[in-house]
């Protein structure tokens, strides 16, 4: 296929090409690459830094948070193993809500997830800023920030490998923080390390009890929780750019459970066990504080590393992921030609670019008008987790009908006890849209969120009536 000429959907990447002659993507991830993409691009600085709030907020009982986000989280990565392992697309979700639901729906979830990813970009490289600021003062905020998107934007302009190679450091990093979190905290939960002993279970039924706020509480814990899972896709997107895209999309979804099990469930466990929920310090920053209560020395300048890497792990994978939708978008028409067309290393440079500016236009945002126009961004994009996965599980609904009529030989991951499973997540993330609205913040997120779904939807209306109208004039 030509870089100038767009199809209805992504033509799955060529394994063998160069990627700089028929506009299709290199496969020059390795299966490591792929394997820490998938364990790693669950953790994000969210859960070092903001599972703090929702303690807070919840008590022990945001264990019950985790589980049931973790759940939905499971759920939906299963409907998208399915589509994925069938057929890899660069633009996974979209293209195949363009093929199951219609133009529209790849069009409007397509761009609103492109929208979400670039936000991020600006919140994480103003975040990475702000901790190497405290390490050297004398640079100020906004220029940590130009160097760390800098930095990364030229190692994903260079090829998708040195993205991949980047990433598999990134992830091994916070996974090897985690595990060492959990030990170190298990240990000094059964009172195993020198000047500890056994907890038990007061912290988890002392202070007001298990659920010191309430049943609702779990929901309203949920909300937070939701939004720190958000970036699980990402490894269906870069399989497309992998030798072996099915065996990948297969491992990546059958994992998903225990990943989520151990790093969130039991790192969130460790620290509800070991300290009250309504201690100071919890809210603050749970990891630090289970730390320092356990005698690590230095845990504050250690764990400001960690996030520090979550934070450029979570850049490079945010622009990574909104480039490649970025070009599965310009392939199927849906965005400037310009955005399908390839370098001769097999990357997307002008949907790279592109994608950058936005970031570096946030950025200044968030130093010029934090509480106006940058506050808006965020809120505009809160809810745009809920709003692909709802996508992702009617599109399954429909994939799943297509799959087995065309090509049933592809249907190697399934979703269990379909089509039951896949509404009870469907049922399950409308109740959670409709409870952000009992919810301040969450009310607001998903108002303007609406805001911006309703944006897209007519922009998707009036690129499909001007595309039917060259259509008919051309005949």
């Amino acid at each position: 296929m030509s870089a100038e000429t767009t199809t209805r959907t992504a033509s799955p990447p060529d394994a063998h090409g160069d990627g700089g002659q028929d506009g299709n993507l290199k496969a020059g991830l390795k299966n490591r690459h792929l394997s820490m993409i998938a364990i790693g691009g669950v953790i994000g600085a969210g859960l070092f830094v903001g599972s703090g709030a929702g303690i807070a907020s919840t008590g022990p009982g945001i264990l019950l948070s985790y589980t049931l986000a973790g759940v939905l989280v499971v759920m939906v990565m299963r409907m998208l193993g399915e589509m994925a392992a069938a057929d890899p697309q660069s633009g996974s979700f979209s293209a195949y809500a363009d093929r199951a639901l219609g133009r529209w729906a790849g069009f409007s979830i397509g761009w609103l997830y492109w929208f979400f990813w670039v936000v991020v970009l600006a919140v994480e490289a103003t975040a990475g800023a702000k901790i190497l600021n405290t390490w050297v003062p004398g640079v100020p905020q906004w220029a940590f920030a130009l160097l760390v998107m800098a930095v990364l934007t030229a190692t994903n302009l260079f090829s998708v490998a040195s993205y991949g190679e980047f990433e598999f450091w990134f992830a091994g990093i916070k996974v090897v923080a985690i595990i060492a979190f959990i030990v170190i905290g298990g240990l000094a939960v059964f009172g195993l390390l020198p000047g500890t002993s056994a907890v038990g279970t007061a912290n988890l039924t002392g202070n007001g009890g298990f659920l010191p706020h309430g049943v609702g509480a779990v929901f309203t814990g949920m909300l937070t929780v939701v939004f720190a899972f958000m970036g699980s896709e990402i490894v269906t997107l870069a399989a497309g750019e992998s030798a072996d895209p099915e065996k990948a999309v297969s491992r990546a979804t059958n994992s998903v459970i225990w990943r989520i099990g151990v790093f969130y469930l039991g790192s969130i466990a460790i620290v509800v066990t070991l300290l009250p929920w309504n201690d100071a310090s919890v809210k603050g920053s749970p990891y630090v504080a289970v730390l320092e209560h356990v005698g690590i020395p230095g845990a504050a300048r250690v764990m400001d590393v960690i996030v520090l890497t979550a934070v450029l792990s979570c850049l490079n994978s945010g622009l990574y992921t909104a480039s490649r939708m970025a070009f599965s978008l310009g392939q199927r028409g849906d965005a400037p030609k310009a955005f399908a067309r390839v370098s001769p290393r097999g990357v997307p440079r002008v949907a790279i670019l592109s994608s950058v500016v936005f970031g570096f236009l946030a950025v200044f945002f968030n130093y010029t008008s934090p509480n106006t126009v940058f506050k808006f961004l965020i809120n505009s994009s809160g809810a745009v987790a809920l709003f692909v996965w709802l996508v992702i599980c009617f599109s399954q609904l429909r994939m799943r009908k297509i799959i087995e009529r065309e090509t049933p030989e592809r249907l190697t991951v399934r979703m269990w006890l379909y089509p039951y499973l896949t509404w009870a997540t469907i049922g399950l993330i409308g109740f959670v849209m409709i409870y952000m609205f009992t919810d301040h913040d969450g009310r607001t997120q998903m108002y303007l969120s609406l805001v911006a779904a309703a944006v897209v939807l007519v922009a998707a209306a009036l690129v499909d009536r001007r595309r039917k109208a060259a259509a008919l004039a051309a005949a």
